[in-house]
């Protein structure tokens, strides 16, 4: 047996798990984090991407043991209770995903895109999200969104530095 401890979403986790064990794996089946999907498990689908130490990457690629002592962000924790991330709420407000099995990964991606970049061109994000496929909507609508949530992602960093004292 494998000892993982990773912290995921702000809070530190730990499991004793198979050495062959995914990320994907130790999320879903140890930790009940469904968010990351089970797609065609070699990398290729995007769906269970998650966030690890800022990059994008596909936890079914990645096993659990490579995760110990690093952070992992996955959908669930990227919004709050009382709020939807602006870019979970863009993909809501302009109808970028219809049966939603993408989506999770697609979002992490353009997250990770975003806090690289905050001005992406269109280029940038079909680069950003050309791990992930999706089968129903096409990508237009996801990059308009991603567009947008740029764009308030900058308004509001914009607005902190605004709010902040001078030193």
């Amino acid at each position: 047996m494998t000892n993982v401890t990773i912290e995921v979403n702000g809070t530190t986790r730990s499991a004793s798990v198979p050495p062959e064990t995914t990320l994907l794996e130790l999320l879903r089946d140890h930790f009940n984090l469904t968010g990351a999907k089970v797609g065609c498990d070699v990398g290729d689908c995007g769906a269970c991407t998650v966030i690890v130490d800022g990059k994008p990457i596909n936890a079914c690629l990645m096993l659990a043991g490579q995760a110990d002592r690093r952070s992992v962000l996955t959908i669930e924790g990227l919004a709050t209770r009382d709020r939807l991330h602006p870019i979970q709420k863009a993909f809501e407000d302009h109808g970028s995903l219809q049966c939603g099995f993408c989506g999770p990964g697609t979002i992490l991606s353009a997250k990770a895109l975003l806090d690289e970049n905050s001005n992406p061109t269109v280029q940038e994000i079909k680069d950003a999200l050309s791990g992930n496929l999706c089968r129903c909507t096409g990508y237009t609508k996801m990059i308009e969104a991603i567009q947008a949530a740029a764009r308030v992602l900058r308004a509001e960093t914009a607005e902190r530095t605004t709010r902040e004292p001078a030193e």
